[in-house]
């Protein structure tokens, strides 16, 4: 009988190279618990992210190259994911258990940001991640009716806020403890406190990813937010039109301004498909996303259709990625969400591998 050594197997991997990070998966150290058993191989391939696009094209490869080796019979893969904690998330002023902090932001209201970022939280919770989503538009907190929670008050336990469930995101809002049409009248210092009670008084829990949907604009919240915590990134949200871009462009520039890294630039309502013709109308213009992102050097995470289905999902408190999982929209948002987990590896993995355990 062939011996199989653990040198061979290793050696084999390293054909295998992460298309993202550019190191083969056994540098980066995402071949675990390899076992040698007479003919059979076993051994975990453990990605940065629970929503990696290329999951099973990195299984398919490791069971090849393993395969080929000769006098192996069987190759038994187990995929995980270990979502790398964010640069800045070892200081004093991290959350505990929160590995990521992202902002969705917008220069201008109106361009479905809110909708992003409740998809976007969705399909990242679907693909396994541990996801919290904060709305941290106080004056216009509108999370709490597209997940379906808008009657839901808040508990309260050992001085803490409880978040609210929902789709396996876990969320707190404004609307949840100021409910009805009680506008919320408030200077910007207030609106520091608030921010800082949602990421401090919150038991958020363990998470991968916390998701913050900002208010328009680059106003105090947008501050405080990089003040208070370490933000990994920020997701643009914008309409094709140059009213929107414009927009847009300024609040890029403020994030640069608090160094918070461009995770890159989502392109809403880029078109709207006829559904009694099929026809494709690029109402608001055409291609000024893409743009944008190549203008100033940053990932263009991907194009969201206009729908009816967008809307009637978000006011029924059902996000379409969970309503019409198998639509256009649905995959879109998948998509944009894979591209982000992407983006928030890469940007984690520049200093150094630091990682926390999340199963697939």
């Amino acid at each position: 009988m062939t011996h199989i050594s653990e040198q061979q197997v290793l050696e084999a991997l390293r054909q295998i190279q992460d298309p993202d990070l550019r190191k083969d998966i056994v540098t980066l150290g995402f071949v675990r618990d390899l076992r040698i058993d007479a003919d059979e191989v076993s051994f975990r391939l453990v990605l940065t992210t629970p929503a990696c696009p290329v999951k099973e094209q990195m299984r398919e490869a490791a069971e090849r190259v393993v395969a080929s080796i000769p006098g192996v019979r069987q190759v038994n893969v187990t995929m995980d994911a270990e979502v790398p904690r964010g640069r800045g998330f070892n200081m004093r002023s991290s959350l505990p258990g929160v590995r990521n902090i992202i902002a969705v932001s917008s220069g201008k209201g109106g361009v479905g940001k809110s909708t992003v970022a409740v998809n976007l939280a969705v399909a990242l919770a679907a693909d396994g991640a541990r996801v919290g989503l904060m709305d941290a538009d106080i004056y216009g907190p509108n999370v709490p009716l597209m997940l379906g929670a808008a009657g839901v008050r808040p508990v309260i336990d050992r001085n803490k806020l409880l978040p609210t469930e929902a789709y396996g995101v876990r969320m707190i809002s404004m609307a949840l403890i100021n409910p009805g049409d009680q506008p919320m009248i408030v200077r910007g210092p207030i609106l520091h406190g608030v921010v800082q009670q949602f990421l401090r008084d919150v038991e958020w829990g363990e998470l991968d990813y916390l998701i913050v949907d900002m208010p328009p604009g680059t106003g105090d919240v947008q501050l405080s937010l990089a003040q208070l915590v370490p933000v990994q990134g920020a997701v643009l949200v914008t309409t094709p039109q140059e009213v929107s871009l414009a927009d847009v462009r300024r609040a890029l520039r403020m994030f640069e301004t608090v160094a918070v890294p461009i995770l890159g630039i989502v392109e809403n309502m880029s078109y709207f498909i006829a559904p009694d013709t099929g026809r494709c109308y690029r109402i608001f213009g055409e291609g000024g996303g893409r743009q944008l992102a190549e203008q100033y050097g940053v990932p263009f995470l991907g194009e969201i259709p206009l729908s009816i289905e967008v809307r009637e999902s978000g006011d029924r408190g059902v996000p379409v990625v969970i309503a019409q999982p198998e639509s256009a929209q649905a995959q879109a948002f998948r998509r944009v969400a894979e591209e982000v987990a992407r983006q928030v590896s890469i940007e984690a993995m520049k200093p150094e591998l630091t990682v926390l355990k999340t199963n697939v």
